[in-house]
């Protein structure tokens, strides 16, 4: 991985689940880690579904390699937030994670 690539900062969030004083649950994205990452948007597509135009995006991230992130996780780049589809070793060598990412509807 060549470290000028990564140029972009991104968020780490993980979904943070619990009962406040009061006993109310709640649950909040709470940043996990922020790294420097290259973002890589791989396809766009638009198609119509239930009489409503809807979008998908369909980005590689690739940063350097994080143990335990997975895809119950999700990144926020600049406000725009990716549902991690999967999470990659890339090469099974422990240097590079690419997280196979969906961007959220707005």
């Amino acid at each position: 991985m060549k470290t000028g690539s990564l140029d972009q900062r991104v968020t780490v969030e993980r979904l943070s689940v619990g009962v406040d004083e009061i006993g109310q649950p709640y649950s909040i994205w709470a940043a996990l880690v922020t790294v420097w990452a290259a973002v890589e948007p791989l396809s766009g597509r638009e198609y119509i579904a239930a009489m409503s135009a809807q979008s998908e995006v369909t980005t590689r991230i690739r940063l350097r390699y994080r143990p335990g992130i997975t895809s119950a996780d999700r990144v926020n780049h600049e406000g725009t937030l990716y549902n991690i589809t999967s999470v990659i070793d890339y090469k099974s060598r422990n240097h590079e994670l690419v997280l196979m990412c969906k961007a959220q509807p707005a």
